[in-house]
């Protein structure tokens, strides 16, 4: 036959039907009985305590929707076991049978796997009422109830460690249809983004290590460099009263940093990077429906709507408070920057004074960083708060509305500073004689070879910070954890050895371990790490702000892929070590895409073409070495005696004069002052006039060289974008293809099946 049959068709998981089959002619496989769901609360001795009257109360309320309740006692716990029985799980079935948005998904025939108890069972206990009103969300709250988990199952979880979760398997396939079976297709999405996020970071980083290479190979010979290296320009002192005159050639290592990531490489980068960013994401919705199909959940939906325009207006407000909240932190960051390097030049150490600008940068930033971490936790508090006050009716809903805020206040926790770098530094701080400034601190200037090393430096260490502290606090939270507790689990090892004989099998055949065992298996669960239905959430924020800095600001930084692609190998691992080794289960929750988290990847790809184009076009120094290139160099009037870029860093500053009044007010003599000899004039980075300080026409023509660069690179990448993503479909001709085959399947045996029941009637 053309098509498969619908035995053939269904895989399931666990590669043979198990003990909970409701198909009466297979014969039934001697397993060992497991629990749906555990809940432990603290012994109360005191039966007139309201805590167990609640226990009580919830406990009953199970055991009327037929749910077995198993009761154990160890020391001051009581572990209550839950399994459902066999014939709701028969109506779970019909019901997907009848269900248009269930796509033959594989569970309304023969057996019901593991994944599928847990899921129904979660339901119920989260839908079940005490006669007060209260959930089983709100006992836990009110401490009635200690935690609730899934059981892991042991064979399965033995194979999954062998297979994925180790460490010696970094370059290895992920076995995705077996994660799926064992934590859901939630779960086995959020790997297969991953997955397919690492394989296509390969060709970004290594482009962007031919970018550093480029700049690299001209390390030493750069006439830039040669001229920043060898010049004996005095520059302007660069702080009030403390700071003194330099000289240019001071910088001249700040100089060769600056021109590893400020090349024409880069904007070939940048624009790579944001046809990256669309290819990846079309690419990756033609592999998510690829697996969604052969997992038979292409259509599934769990869709619930409310709105409430006066509590989404009340929403929109708070929102804008938080943010205002947010960039005050940014700004207070910026304060902290300049009122650091003055200070640091007046210090003790040679080395902090030399180079005061440098290390106030990277303190800036570990400071940075810092506040990364506490607003994280006020974020996902405020977040939280907001979804109670929008009351959404449903997870996926929260959990959308959740996603969105905090991944909103992540974005400007994390980008608000890096924004200022990029767009602000060295802009707005005005020039000598009319220095901007903040309580009396003269704003920070960019140095003579550009703006975009201290983007890159800012970058560079909140990446390395954020992914390297967090993975091992990620990793060593649960580790220390599991082996401070593993020894509570190992004083019951041994105590019974009789739960494999026949005597502890019941009528079916399956084991029916005794208490001990029962207890030693709920323990070694209990004592695992928590996790809870925002559990895959941290690693989805982890990984999008990562693809955020990986995308947005690239062209400061060509390693950033390169860095994540090398993190992203341990991420894996470690990430599937911590959820099969040393976390509780996380509940198998089904759905067929990775949820709102599309369209956020979507936003940043957006935001990379804008960020980007303004990168190179503002913040670089690309533009201005172009115009003097074609305009102002010695090529210009034909000349091939010396290089084209010659004299461009002279051409880039301005002389301030000491016979100026206003210059007078901001220089003190003693700050005029270099090896013993006094100064008159000094250089600054500026297109100015040396008689009025009034902008030059030659500003003025790399400003609108610069607007022009900016919106040609947005409009070309973004009509290379659209192309990219009409010329990739979403769903590849097979999956609609194979689609249509399972619904025609699918017709036939409901006709065979109706043909069968009329044949009986007669």
């Amino acid at each position: 036959m053309f098509f498969k049959t619908v035995e053939e068709s269904i895989e399931l998981c666990d590669g043979q039907k198990d003990s909970y089959s409701t198909d009466p002619l297979l014969p039934s496989t001697p397993t060992q009985r497991t629990f749906d769901y555990v809940l432990v609360a603290h012994v109360v001795n005191d039966d007139t305590d309201q805590k167990a009257q609640r226990q009580r109360a919830f406990i009953q309320q199970l055991e009327k929707k037929k749910i077995s309740v198993t009761r154990i006692v160890h020391d001051d716990k009581v572990f209550f076991g839950l399994r459902a029985p066999s014939e709701m799980f028969e109506d779970y079935q019909y019901l997907l049978k009848v269900s248009d948005s269930c796509n033959w998904c594989g569970d309304e025939r023969g057996s019901v796997t593991q994944a599928t108890r847990i899921r129904m069972v979660n339901f119920i206990l989260q839908h079940t009422y005490i006669n007060t009103g209260e959930n089983l969300e709100e006992l836990l709250m009110k401490h009635v109830f200690e935690t609730m988990f899934c059981l892991h199952e042991r064979k399965k979880q033995k194979d999954l460690k062998k297979k994925w979760a180790r460490w010696s398997g970094l370059f290895t396939e992920q076995p995705f249809n077996d994660i799926k079976c064992y934590f859901g297709e939630k779960v086995a999405l959020y790997y297969l983004w991953l997955g397919w996020y690492t394989k296509l970071l390969v060709p970004a980083a290594a482009l962007g290590v031919l970018v550093f290479l480029y700049g690299l190979a001209f390390f030493n010979t750069n006439p830039l460099i040669t001229e920043v290296c060898q010049s004996d320009i005095i520059m302007c002192p660069r702080c009030d009263k403390r700071c003194t005159v330099w000289q240019l050639s001071e910088t001249c290592t700040y100089a060769k940093v600056s021109h590893l990531f400020d090349n024409e490489g880069t904007v070939a980068f940048a624009m790579f990077m944001a046809i990256w960013a669309t290819l990846f994401l079309e690419l990756w919705k033609r592999q998510r429906a690829r697996h969604v199909s052969q997992w038979k959940v292409y259509d599934w939906c769990e869709e619930e709507f409310r709105h409430s325009y006066l509590r989404s207006t009340l929403v929109l407000i708070l929102v804008t408070l938080m943010l205002m909240l947010i960039i005050g932190l940014a700004h207070a960051l910026v304060v902290f920057r300049v009122v650091a390097a003055p200070l640091m030049s007046e210090g003790k150490w040679d080395f902090i004074k030399d180079h005061a600008n440098i290390v106030a940068v990277i303190l800036g930033a570990v400071l940075h960083y810092l506040t990364i971490q506490i607003m994280t936790r006020v974020n996902r508090w405020v977040s939280l708060k907001l979804c109670d006050i929008e009351k959404t009716n449903s997870f996926a809903a929260t959990e959308r509305s959740f996603t969105v805020k905090m991944f909103t206040f992540q974005f400007f926790t994390l980008f608000s500073s890096l924004f200022y770098v990029a767009f602000f530094l060295g802009r707005i701080n005005g020039h000598p004689g009319n220095y901007v400034r903040i309580a009396g601190w003269r704003l920070e200037e960019c140095h003579p070879s550009g703006c975009l090393t201290d983007l890159f430096i800012q970058m560079a260490v909140i990446m390395l910070l954020k992914q390297t502290l967090n993975n091992i606090f990620e990793f060593t939270g649960p580790w220390l954890k599991n082996s401070l507790s593993r020894n509570h689990a190992k004083k019951l090892e041994r105590k019974c050895g009789h739960c494999y004989r026949k005597a502890c099998r019941d009528e079916q055949g399956r084991v029916e371990p005794c208490d001990i065992c029962k207890l030693r298996d709920w323990l070694r669960n209990y004592h695992l790490a928590n996790t809870d239905a925002f559990s895959l959430f941290n690693e989805y924020l982890e990984m999008v702000v990562q693809f955020s800095f990986t995308t947005i600001f690239v062209a400061a930084f060509p390693l950033a892929p390169l860095l994540a692609l090398i993190n992203n190998i341990f991420e894996i691992r470690l990430d599937a070590i911590k959820m099969v080794r040393l976390e509780r289960r996380l509940v198998p929750w089904k759905t067929n895409d990775i949820g709102v988290w599309t369209k956020v990847l979507e936003v940043i790809g957006v935001l990379a073409v804008i960020a980007n184009g303004l990168v190179i076009g503002i913040t670089s120094d690309f533009i201005p070495r172009l115009v003097y290139r074609y305009l102002y160099g010695p090529c210009t009037n034909g000349s091939t005696q010396t290089h084209c870029m010659q004299g461009y860093i002279n051409d880039t500053l301005s002389t301030a004069f000491m016979t100026h009044q206003a210059i007078k007010k901001d220089f003190g003599l003693e700050q005029m002052v270099l090896n013993g000899f006094n100064v008159t004039q000094c250089s600054y980075r500026d297109y100015r006039s040396d008689e009025d300080y009034a902008l030059t026409s030659q500003f003025w023509l790399v400003l609108a060289v610069r607007f022009a660069f900016v919106i040609l690179f947005e409009h070309v990448v973004v009509v290379c974008k659209f192309i990219v993503a009409w010329f990739v479909p979403d769903n590849p001709t097979q999956v609609k293809n194979d689609r249509m085959h399972d619904k025609l399947a699918r017709l036939k045996e409901e006709i065979r099946e109706m043909k069968r029941s009329k044949s009986t009637e007669v």
